[in-house]
Parts: structure tokens; C-alpha cells; sequence
């Protein structure tokens, strides 16, 4: 403890505090009130929060001396309760902060009241809520007095001591909200005992509890001036006590959530308890009892003499005295007590005349050393202020784990420290006495401890630590030859946590670096996870071709990180190793360019394959072209040729059939070269394909003749398919017809009908006299008599009909000429204004009249036209 720099003060508040009223007596304060009792039954209030005091007489009406035993204030000043002794007996009263006078309580005459517990985390300025008075004859008794009834509300009896009567001196309750109502935790103070009580309900049940079971209390007899129970108060909340007890200061923390049992069924919610001798107070002469304490937060302040001793509550040691400005009329009983304002975190000292304070400085400032000399580590660095007081901690911690080899966890200490050690240093300890393991967590713990921007420092301890990692990953393999087989070894423990610190460190690492290191410590595997988690897909790859697992290569380049490049660049290799899973990931991808992977489907193609096995590259363009519907020249052209090559030629035939093209403007039916498609077909001598392509191409004489090479029905469906040439398309069933004709080898009546059937299904394109050519000399013309018949009878129908047709013609030119020659004595009388019953126009004007001439002379030429016409029917008939 630095004694150079004290942690509190003293300073004179109130000289003449008692306004000549008596002397002071007693003392309480709360909330910036402070409130004296004076041996001459006064109490005087001190409000320093708005300057103001007044003092209220409690005597009146009794006889007699009266002196106020004891004076209590809440924690937010507004209720104060007080108790005065005379002859008369002891009698209670009490006062709000609003009200000029006090009210006695009645039901409390007789009892000295020396203690009050107030419910802090209930009461307001108008209510006291529940509070507990703690009396003289060992009593306790519940009240309750809000400020605008100007009374109390009920005081009830709760509990008696009867094992031992003792006076209750001091009282504390704390109150927490739960789900099954109010637990109340009271704790209280005799002479030599301490009392826990503690219960779910009201006040008066939980103590009504305690018939049927046992007080829980802590004994500690012995002689003192005055028994006092203290609580430290943080944010609302108590959170150790202190009890100044004849053998000690008693005390402990508090743990209002303890769920820990006594014996009796009591919780216990008392924590870390321990006992401060009072030997430890004094320098070897007779041990001295304090007269009075105050408990702050680290500290006891404890009254000896005229001297407050403050100690310090974890170290139990002497950290400084105060002395008090006292003067002569008051120097004959010095300072008589302590209390403490928890609402506003001071502590002021009384004696007869006068009011002390007492003000922290910074009590906490030295903690950290005084736990660390303890050893108690998590608080010292709770109480740190700075990273040079926790560099000091972790040190002492490194150093203690270190000079007992536990180097693992001295590694981890030492990783924490930023100043009073060096890297350097901390490294040169590990690698002297040959601890790889325990060098390999300082450095993974120190990575934890940099900041971003020590860039080259993260780079540098990174790659020392893989190093080291690979060290070990080979130790354990020499070590153990079923390492690698035992799933549970430790071997692969230590990959799984080197592949764990090359995730979190695969920014900082240097890429070539560490591949290097992976390279020449043979950790192929860990090559490629770090090539992984880089990026470098390629790696990845190639490694798991070179391993014969095309699935996760292929489960790899399905990532949406991976370029689209590794695809076609390992394309060929990866439909090698395993068509079916290659062309899968091919249609899983939508953004792949068919064209690209030509390459690879033309290496594959050429493997031989079995005749029931699928084609997977087929299977992958057909995919393309009618899924996709992608109109590349060169897959329709691959398709092409991967159907010609197979046995049967139906899937030939319908792809040249598709019309891929179908219902796009100026755009081609078919995608794939016709030419080409034709010189593969004629290689692979697939006939029907060629005839189908010749078709196609308008080569319609060059399909039927191929078409004639393999059956006759094929050739004339080709024949037909001529509509709008007569003469290609007689000529193409002359073809036919000629094939037909010197194909039959039966008899010869019986070639001459089938021949004549033949002509039946041209449908009177073709008559006997075309095929008549095509018989030998030798036929006999009996043989064609019925077919040449019916030919004769057929061209006399047609003379017959052409007859008709021009006696028609004869009468209707003998009757446009009669008309010609009525017209030439029609006439017509028109009236001057008279208007044109088609275009309403006047006929007689000029315009009319020239258009009117325009119109006759068209006249005119009609006639002559129709003069022409009539003669040249003439000429016919004749």
C-alpha cells in the first residue's frame, strides 16, 4: 500500500453542532441528513442538501431528566425515529421530514428501542413500508407509518429471544422480488450473537416460521462497548457486512441469490466469511477493543480512543490513522461514535459538541496490489487501472506457473503482458528449457492479444506457429506409427486444431510462405485445406484429380467463388475420371459456355464405350440443345455426329427432323451444318439420314435416287414432297416409276399389274404411255390393252369437255356482240343540272363532260377488247 497518498480525510462539518441543546448523545445520517440527540431530549436536524436544520424537543411533558438513547434515519433522510430515556421509562417516537412535530408511539412505551432495520428497496418519502425495530428486552416488533395518516399504521410483535434474552444492538434487512413473492433476508446483532432469518411472504410469516424450526447464529463471546452490524451498499444493493463483535470484526459478502441450505433449512447468504482478530490492531501492548466502525468498501474504520484506525478489509491491515481537531471543553470523553450515510457514501464521526467527516478518497486505488500479494489474481486485475498494474499481475501469475513447470499455463500469462517483459525474453525462457508446446500457446495466445495494425508482428508469430504446429504433427508421427489409423489419437487432434489456426490466421499468413512450409513438410492434405481457404481453387483441384476424387473437385468448382475458367481448364480430365458426376455439375451450372467444353466431350467421345452404357456427353448436348436451347453450330454439329455413330439411327432421324428454329423471324429451322451433316452421314453410310438431308436441302433427285437404294415407299414419299413443280415432280415418279418397273421379277402379267397398280398411286400424274418406255420389246401389247383403254376413254372425256367449253365461248361472243350493237341506238335525254347518281357531281359542265368523254373512249377500248376476244373464239370453234 502506497503510503505516500492517503485514502481518506477529516474535516471539521460542525463545530457546535448541538445548538446548546445538550450534548450530543447520538447520531444518524441518510441522504445528506444528518440528525443528532442530545442529553437534554432534543434531536436536531442538519439538511445539507438545502442548507437548512432545526431541532424538535422530544421532552415536553415529562418530568425529570431526558436524554435520547438512540436515533435512527432512513437511507433517503425523510423518517427518523428516536428513542428517549428518563425517569419516566424509556419511550419511542417518531418524525417525517415535513412535520414540526414528532409523534410518539404509544404501543412501544416502556421498550427501549436500540436498533432499526429500514426496507431500503421498498421505502418512499411518504412510507416507511415495513420496517423492524429490535429492542432492549431481545424483541422485535414490525411497524409501519406513512406520513400523510400522521400516526402509525400497526406495530406487530415478531419474534422474541428466549434461549438467551439479549438486547438486539444493530438490525439490517434486505428484500428481493421473486416469482413467489417477497424474500425477506434480516440479519441481527446481541452482544455476542448474530442472527440470520430469511422466508418468502410477509414479515410477521417468515418470522412466524421460526417456532417450528431453529435460529440460525453465529456465536463470538466476548466483551464490547458496543455491538454494531454493518452493510456496504452498491448500487442499491448490500453486498458484504461486518459485525464488531467482542473476539472480532466479523464478516463476510452477501449473496441474496445463494441457494445453499444450512442443516436447519435456513439459506445461507452469507459468502468468503472471516474474522479480523483485534490483536492484529495493536503494535504488542494491551489489545484495545473499538469503540465504533464504519464499513466502506475495501476498508474498516474503526474508532480506538480518539483515533480512527483504518484497516484494510482484505490485507487486515493498518493503512492509516485519522486524527480528529478536538477541542478542550470536549477532549474529556473524545470521540464518541461513527456512522455512516450510505446514500451518499460518507462517514462522519460525533462527540459531544461537534460533527466530523470522514471522506474517501480513492480507496480502491491500491487494491490490485493487495490482492496480488494475496495471490488473489481475478481481483487484482478487477481492480486494475491500468495495462502497466494487470502487466504486473499476469507477470507475478506467469512467473509462479513457471517456477512450478506448469509452462503451458505460464505461457498463457506470459502472452498477456504488453511492457515489463519482451517477446524476446518470454521466447528465449521456453526455447531454453526445450518446450515447444508450451512456446507454440505463447505464441497463439499472443496473436489473440495484438491489435490489427501490427501487421508484420501477426505475420511473423503466424508463421512461427505453423512451423511449429508441422514440428509437432511430425513428432507425434514418429512417436506413434498408428497414429494416423487411431481416429482418437492425439495426432489428429493437433490437425484438427492446426487447421482450426489456419481458418482464423488465413489473412495474416503469408500465402508462398506457409505453401512452401506445407510443401516441405509433406502435409499434402493441409496444403490443399490452405490452399482452400485462399482461394486457390486450381490447387484444390488438381490435387483431388490426382487422388481419383472427382466428386469433390467437382463439388469445388461448383462453388459460386470458383472462376468459371476452372471448369473448362479441367474439363477433360474431370469427364475422364467420371462422366456420369462431371456432366451433373455441367447442367448444375447455368452460366457454362457448352462451345467451351467441346474439347473435353471430344476426348471422351473417342474412348470406346459399351453398347447399353449411356452416353453421358449426348445425354449432356441434348441437355444443351433442347433444355437450353442453345443454338452453337458446333454442338448441334457434335450431337450430329455422336448420333451418327451409333447403331441405330432413330435419334439421327429425329434431330435432322427438329426444326430447332421453329417460330423465330429470319431465323434458320436448323442449327447444324447441312453439308457437313451430309459428308458424315455418306461416311457413316447412314442412307436414310442422307435422304432425309438431300431433301432437305432441295436435292430432291438426288434423295430419290438414294432413297430408291433402300425402299421404294421411301423414294415416293420423297417424290411427293415436290409441290410446286409439276415437271421435277413427274419427273422424280418417272424415276420411281422407272425403278419400279425393272425391280419386278415375277411374271409378266403379273409386273404389267403391278406396274398399272403403281400408275394408281400417282394420281394420274403419270399415264401408261410415260412407263410404256420402261417394258422390254417383247411385251404384248394384250398386256396393256385394259390400261391403254382406259387412257383412250379418258383423253375422249377430256375432247368432250373441251368441246363445251368452246360452244360456250361461241355463245357468249354472239351475245356481247348484240349487245354492241343495242348500245349503238340507246340515248338518254339529261337534264342541264342534273347530277351523276355515282359521284354527284353535275353531268353537263366541263369537268363533267370531259370526264364523261374520258369514260366513253374507255368504253371504247373495252369493245375492242371484247371484239378480239369474240374472234378468237371464233377461230377455236372452227
Amino acid at each position: 500500500m502506497d503510503q505516500g497518498r492517503q485514502v481518506f480525510s477529516v474535516d471539521l462539518l460542525e463545530r457546535y453542532a448541538s445548538k446548546n441543546r445538550g450534548m450530543i448523545t447520538c447520531m444518524a445520517a441518510g441522504n445528506d441528513v444528518i440528525v443528532l440527540g442530545t442529553s437534554k431530549g432534543w434531536i436536531i436536524r442538519h439538511d445539507f442538501g438545502v442548507g437548512s436544520s432545526y431541532d424538535i424537543d422530544l421532552s415536553v411533558g415529562r418530568t425529570g431528566d431526558q436524554s435520547i438513547h438512540k436515533v435512527f434515519v432512513d437511507p433517503g433522510g425523510s423518517h427518523c425515529i428516536a428513542t428517549v430515556t428518563g425517569v419516566g421509562g424509556a419511550e419511542s417516537f417518531y418524525t417525517h421530514a415535513k412535520w414540526p412535530k414528532p409523534r410518539v408511539l404509544s404501543r412501544l412505551k416502556g421498550l427501549l428501542v436500540n436498533s432499526v432495520a429500514w426496507n431500503r428497496q421498498q421505502i418512499t418519502e411518504v412510507s416507511t413500508k415495513e420496517i423492524i425495530l429490535g429492542t432492549q428486552d431481545g424483541q422485535l416488533f414490525e411497524m409501519a407509518v406513512d406520513e400523510k395518516d400522521k400516526r402509525e399504521k400497526y406495530i406487530k410483535f415478531l419474534f422474541e429471544l428466549e434461549e438467551l434474552p439479549e438486547a438486539f444492538m444493530a438490525l439490517q434487512m434486505e428484500t428481493a422480488n421473486i416469482n413467489s413473492g417477497m424474500r425477506y433476508y434480516v440479519m441481527a446483532v446481541t452482544p455476542t450473537r448474530l442472527y440470520s432469518f430469511t422466508g418468502i411472504g410477509t414479515l410477521e410469516s417468515v418470522f412466524a416460521s421460526y417456532k417450528e424450526r431453529a435460529v440460525h447464529f453465529m456465536e463470538l463471546p466476548g466483551e464490547i462497548p458496543n455491538s454494531e452490524l454493518h452493510f456496504f451498499i452498491k448500487q442499491r444493493r448490500a453486498v458484504h457486512f461486518a459485525w464488531l463483535s467482542g473476539t472480532g470484526i466479523y464478516h463476510g459478502g452477501l449473496n441474496f441469490g445463494a441457494q445453499h441450505s444450512y442443516p436447519n433449512g435456513d439459506e445461507n447468504f452469507v459468502e468468503s466469511k472471516a474474522l479480523l482478530d483485534y490483536s492484529k490492531l495493536s503494535d504488542g501492548t494491551e489489545i484495545v477493543k473499538p469503540s465504533s466502525m464504519a464499513l466502506s468498501e475495501y476498508h474498516f474504520l474503526l474508532l480506538i480512543g480518539n483515533k480512527v484506525k483504518v484497516v484494510n478489509r482484505i490485507s487486515e491491515q493498518i493503512i492509516e490513522e485519522l486524527q480528529f481537531d478536538i477541542t478542550a471543553d470536549s477532549a474529556s470523553r473524545g470521540i464518541i461514535g461513527l456512522c455512516s450515510d450510505a446514500s451518499a457514501g460518507l462517514f462522519y464521526a460525533y462527540n459531544q459538541n461537534s460533527i466530523f467527516q470522514v471522506s474517501v478518497i480513492d480507496e480502491g486505488r491500491d487494491m490490485w496490489k493487495v490482492y496480488l500479494d494475496l495471490k488473489v489474481f481475478a481481483a487484482a486485475l478487477a481492480n486494475c487501472r491500468d495495462p502497466l498494474q494487470r502487466d504486473q499481475v499476469y507477470l507475478v501469475q506467469a512467473e509462479a506457473a513457471f517456477a512450478d513447470k506448469e509452462y503451458l499455463r505460464a505461457a498463457s500469462f506470459y502472452a498477456k503482458i504488453n511492457y515489463v517483459i519482451s517477446f524476446e525474453e518470454v521466447t528465449l525462457k521456453f526455447i531454453s528449457i526445450n518446450e515447444p508446446e508450451a512456446l507454440r500457446t505463447f505464441l497463439l495466445r499472443k496473436l489473440d492479444t495484438l491489435s490489427k495494425d501490427d501487421k508484420c508482428q501477426i505475420t511473423m508469430i503466424s508463421t512461427w506457429a505453423t512451423e511449429l504446429y508441422l514440428d509437432k504433427i511430425n513428432r507425434l508421427l514418429l512417436e506413434d506409427d498408428t497414429a494416423i489409423e487411431n481416429c482418437n489419437s492425439e495426432y489428429h487432434s493437433v490437425i484438427q486444431e492446426f487447421r482450426a489456426f489456419m481458418s482464423d490466421c488465413k489473412d495474416v499468413l503469408d500465402e508462398a510462405t506457409t505453401m512452401k512450409l506445407l510443401e516441405s513438410y509433406g502435409r499434402v492434405e493441409e496444403l490443399v485445406y490452405f490452399a482452400n481457404l485462399k482461394e486457390q481453387y486450381e490447387i484444390v483441384i488438381h490435387h483431388y484429380i490426382q487422388q481419383g476424387e472427382a466428386k469433390k473437385a467437382l463439388e469445388v468448382l461448383q462453388k459460386s467463388s470458383v472462376s468459371d475458367e476452372l471448369q473448362y481448364k479441367f474439363a477433360p480430365e474431370l469427364i475422364m475420371l467420371d462422366a456420369y458426376e462431371t456432366v451433373e455439375s455441367w447442367m448444375a451450372c447455368k452460366n457454362l459456355n457448352p462451345r467451351r467444353l467441346i474439347t473435353a466431350m471430344m476426348r471422351y467421345s473417342s474412348e470406346p464405350h459399351a453398347k447399353n452404357e449411356t452416353h453421358e456427353v449426348i445425354k449432356y448436348l441434348e441437355f444443351c440443345v433442347h433444355s437450353l436451347h442453345n443454338e452453337d453450330p458446333g454442338i448441334h454439329n457434335l450431337l450430329l455426329s455422336l448420333y451418327a455413330k451409333q447403331e441405330d439411327d432413330s435419334a439421327l432421324l429425329r434431330f435432322l427432323q427438329c426444326k430447332f428454329g421453329k417460330g423465330r423471324e429470319n431465323g434458320p429451322e436448323f442449327f447444324y451444318d447441312p453439308k457437313y451433316s451430309l459428308r458424315l452421314c455418306l461416311k457413316e453410310k447412314r442412307t436414310r439420314a442422307c435422304v432425309h438431308i438431300y431433301s432437305m436441302m432441295s436435292m430432291h433427285e438426288e434423295a430419290v435416287a438414294l432413297a430408291l437404294q433402300i425402299d421404294s415407299e421411301l423414294a415416293m414419299a420423297e417424290a411427293d414432297k415436290v409441290e410446286d413443280d409439276e415437271d421435277l415432280r413427274k419427273k422424280l415418279w418417272l424415276m420411281v416409276a422407272k425403278h419400279v418397273v425393272k425391280q419386278e421379277k415375277g411374271a409378266k402379267r403379273e409386273n404389267i399389274r403391278k406396274a398399272i397398280a403403281f400408275l394408281k398411286e400417282t394420281d394420274g400424274l403419270l399415264k401408261i404411255e410415260d412407263i410404256l418406255p420402261f417394258f422390254p420389246d417383247f411385251a404384248l401389247i394384250d398386256d396393256f390393252k385394259e390400261t391403254i383403254c382406259s387412257s383412250l376413254e379418258d383423253y375422249n372425256k377430256q375432247i368432250e369437255q373441251l368441246k363445251e367449253e368452246m360452244n360456250d365461248a361461241t355463245r357468249g361472243a354472239d351475245n356481247i356482240r348484240n349487245d354492241i350493237s343495242a348500245l349503238t341506238q340507246r340515248y338518254a335525254v339529261i337534264d342541264r343540272e342534273e347530277e351523276c347518281g355515282v359521284c354527284k357531281r353535275k353531268i353537263l359542265t366541263m369537268t363533267g363532260i370531259s370526264e364523261w368523254l374520258r369514260d366513253i373512249r374507255h368504253l371504247d377500248h373495252w369493245l375492242l377488247s371484247m371484239f378480239f376476244l369474240v374472234g378468237t373464239l371464233s377461230m377455236h370453234s372452227a
